[in-house]
């Protein structure tokens, strides 16, 4: 079967990497070269570098311009297969292939349609998520699915789980084609009633703050990123909390607002008990364990704020 692949971040990886297991990829599609990360020159997407690994040609297209239809309409593939590509895919691009176009999501759709479907289920403490492979339609990841797999949420940073489902989403994709190939793909349409959306991630939404509870703040660390990092001043000086957990049982009260440092661990207050830090970087100096922070102190106490 020939594939064309569409996908950019670190998540379409091993669905990329699957696909080229087993099936002939003809063409990987990927996003432009891009200021990435914190320096300032050009990085390659995660799935070009993937690609040029495995030896298979790459087109960079942040749009389908008509130059971009043509190079897809030449490889003559039997589907389209999309892990996050970042771009809108005209109703052209959609109908090209015999076996049409699958995406995959992630999330468990009808839940968390939209751009970060991850952060959110952090945020909102699910229990679990999954990958959806579906149809890509008109609407933001509206169309219907034909697999779905899951895992567990709780504990789990927004990184562990990006690479925990997109191990579940290549392995989703690679066993779904030969169903499409075959007409016995099952698709289920989405329950309207049961949509929640995904909206990207806002900085402010994760910054740490003594009125939310322990939990709350524990789970705006996990969802955090280089992109929308959970922070706060602590001790007067603004810092960025790399992990946290949730306070075991037993550990002496800490009022809202305030830092208590106990047995080299590092407690933060909130309106309904606290939470303890694991690690942190203060502005201007690396990431440390909260004990290497802790141990810098003159005091054992101190107070937090939310970050202005």
């Amino acid at each position: 079967m020939r594939v064309v692949f569409m996908g950019t971040p670190r998540f379409a990886v091993p669905s990329l990497r699957k696909l080229a297991a087993s099936y002939e990829v003809a063409l990987v599609v990927t996003r432009s070269d891009a200021v990435r990360s914190r320096g300032k020159k050009l990085e390659p997407s995660p799935v070009k570098e993937a690609a040029l690994e495995l030896g298979l040609p790459v087109l960079e297209a942040n749009r389908m311009t008509p130059e971009v239809l043509d190079e897809l309409r030449a490889v003559d593939a039997q589907v389209f297969c999309v892990a996050a590509y970042g771009c809108i895919l005209p109703d052209e691009v959609l109908t090209m292939a015999p076996l049409g176009c699958v995406n995959v999501h992630a999330s468990l759709l009808p839940r968390w349609r939209g751009a970060a479907p991850i952060q959110r289920c952090i945020l909102e403490g699910d229990a679990k998520t999954g990958v959806s492979i579906m149809r890509i339609g008109q609407g933001v990841d509206t169309g219907a699915y034909c697999a779905q797999g899951s895992c567990t949420v709780p504990g789990k940073t927004a990184d562990e789980l990006t690479d925990e489902l997109a191990e579940i989403g290549g392995n989703l994709l690679v066993n779904v084609l030969p169903t499409l190939a075959d007409g016995t793909a099952v698709w289920t349409e989405q329950d309207e009633s049961q949509v929640t959306h995904a909206a990207k991630i806002a900085k402010s939404e994760l910054r740490l703050d003594s009125a939310a509870t322990a939990q709350d703040n524990v789970r705006r660390v996990l969802a955090s990123s280089d992109a929308a990092p959970a922070r706060c001043v602590l001790g007067g000086k603004p810092a960025r909390v790399m992990h946290a957990v949730c306070a075991q049982d037993g550990v002496p009260h800490v009022e809202a607002g305030a830092f208590a440092i106990m047995q080299k661990c590092l407690y933060l207050g909130c309106s309904d008990g606290c939470f303890e830090v694991t690690s942190i970087k203060p502005d201007g100096k690396r990431a440390m364990d909260s004990s290497a922070w802790a141990a810098g102190q003159h005091e054992n106490k101190g107070t937090w704020e939310l970050l202005a």
